[in-house]
């Protein structure tokens, strides 16, 4: 298997040519079923003749209940189609009105943008490059979404605030392995892939159980230096009796339930000072026990 270090330079290279595995779409999408019923599904980062997602709902168009389902082709140097599916022949998964377009089937084009406004939810994994420019489309546009990014999206100034606001949470399965054009397969090495969605699911809402408690041992949780917060090193060490500020790691958001903790911000070093123009962004500081915190931490707190 290719190591991590390959999408990251696919990523700088703005090779985006990474195709989801079935057994990740079956493992995700099995959450959503009544909420996709009778539902118009638009798959615009999906080459119907060789997507997993086309695939998925073209096998299981019935059995979710779909209305229609729909699917661009993308060339980024001529025009080319858009496949549309409204039942029938499940099994047949070439079977569907094929209509050719006259721009490239790039999401941002007008014809995919009429395309999006017909359709209800969007299910895709979208270019790594174009991930904040597509998830802002998506919200211009009010649309429901099931959609695969990196975990680290989550500290992009343009993308947190989404989570912060709840309008936006991690689903439930991380996707590490994904096909390559010359069918070869490369993996995200730690899980670093997640589903993002605004489909309201199950998991938000069952509260993170706790069971350390910072009045036992308040050493363990240094404060920082340049903000009214503690540290906290790993999700399962978040003690239930602090009801203050702190510093969590970014996968504290795949247990993350909004009726048990408020997000605040994401620490100095990833959004605040950038996103108020505030300059070089700081590190959120722990001199006092001889180090810098170098890692993103989302910054949180007990709802009363």
């Amino acid at each position: 298997m290719a190591k991590n270090s390959n999408l990251a330079a696919a990523k700088r290279a703005k090779n985006d040519e990474f195709y989801t595995q079935l057994t990740d779409i079956e493992k995700e999408l099995v959450h959503y079923k009544e909420q996709l019923r009778g539902k118009v599904v638009f798959c615009n980062c999906d080459d119907p003749t060789w997507s997993n997602f086309w695939r998925y709902f073209h096998l299981n168009f019935a059995h979710i209940g779909l209305k229609k389902l729909i699917a661009t082709h993308f060339d980024p140097e001529k025009p080319t189609y858009k496949l549309e599916y409204e039942g029938g022949n499940d099994t047949d998964v070439e079977a569907g009105v094929k209509t050719e377009l006259s721009q490239n089937g790039d999401f941002r084009s007008p014809e995919c943008i009429e395309l999006l406004r017909e359709c209800d939810v969007v299910v895709t994994n979208p270019p790594f490059s174009l991930f904040r420019e597509y998830v802002a489309q998506l919200m211009e546009y009010g649309k429901k979404f099931i959609i695969i990014g990196n975990k680290n999206s989550i500290t992009y100034k343009e993308f947190f605030p989404f989570l912060k606001d709840n309008k936006v949470w991690i689903g439930y399965g991380s996707p590490c392995e994904f096909r390559l054009p010359d069918g070869t397969v490369t993996k995200q090495v730690n899980g670093l892939g997640r589903w993002f969605t605004n489909l309201d699911i199950k998991k938000r809402h069952e509260p993170l159980i706790l069971f350390r408690r910072y009045s036992d041992d308040p050493s363990k949780y240094p404060r920082y230096d340049n903000y009214d917060a503690i540290n906290v090193d790993k999700v399962s060490d978040i003690p239930e009796d602090y009801e203050g500020v702190m510093g969590v790691p970014i996968t504290f958001l795949d247990k993350y339930c909004p009726e048990q903790f408020e997000i605040l911000d994401l620490n100095p070093h990833f959004y605040t000072m950038i996103s108020k123009g505030l300059g070089k962004p700081k590190q959120l500081s722990l001199k006092n026990i001889g180090r810098k915190d170098p890692y993103a931490r989302v910054l949180i707190q007990r709802r009363q």
